[in-house]
């Protein structure tokens, strides 16, 4: 099992996508455009915050369970990256501390649960996207979503940048799983298929180090 992880606008679902067709497998994703939650999210985010990441790690176990029932299958988010989306509406006064010690708590169970619903707790393999802020503004700029864009609150511009910054961090201090880090700035596969290639070749042999 392979999952992906990055801020938003990185490119996870284009890429597990990808991955998913080349190894013939299944590719499972983060749920968005049903996602009733998100826009209110962006709406009044103190009231919404931790909601939305109740939500979000349901639906994340769940494709955990799902995934882990066959092989070589591709989720466009780690259940890892909860805790840093969660605590960074935290540290923006967005949730109380009943609310943090509640999900924390949470997290941890699961997490615990994992190896008794599933043969294996931890993913084979992590692949972080990195992209710079440009990069991650022009991807949410291109996608088109209402409730994301910065001209509708330009409060979110400070979110955006503090969310990238801290994903550098995250990458630096993980250690659930091998893992790697693919240049999204550099090498645009979303758009550009020689870039589909190369990103492919680099998650292929990581995937033979560590066999």
């Amino acid at each position: 099992m392979i999952v992906l992880a990055g801020t938003i606008g990185a490119g996870k679902s284009s890429l597990a996508e990808i991955l998913a067709t080349h190894f013939q497998s299944e590719a499972f994703y983060e749920p968005v455009e049903e996602n009733e939650v998100l826009p209110l999210f962006y709406q009044d985010p103190e009231k919404y915050a931790f909601l939305l990441q109740i939500y979000f790690l349901n639906k994340r176990f769940a494709s955990i369970k799902a995934a882990r029932k066959k092989e070589n299958n591709v989720l466009d988010r780690s259940i890892y990256e909860d805790s840093l989306l969660f605590h960074l509406n935290a540290d923006l006064g967005r949730t109380t501390k009943t609310e943090v010690a509640v999900y924390d708590e949470l997290l941890a169970n699961m997490l615990e649960e994992l190896p008794l619903a599933t043969y294996q707790k931890r993913p084979d393999l992590l692949v972080h996207i990195k992209v710079s802020l440009e990069t991650m503004l022009k991807r949410i700029k291109q996608r088109g979503r209402e409730y994301e864009q910065i001209e509708q609150d330009e409060t979110l511009y400070a979110y955006y940048k503090e969310l990238n910054k801290r994903y550098d961090t995250w990458f630096e201090h993980y250690d659930a799983s091998p893992k790697i880090q693919i240049d999204g700035d550099r090498l645009d596969f979303i758009t550009d298929e020689k870039a589909q290639k190369i990103v492919i070749k680099q998650i292929e042999t990581k995937l033979d180090e560590i066999s």
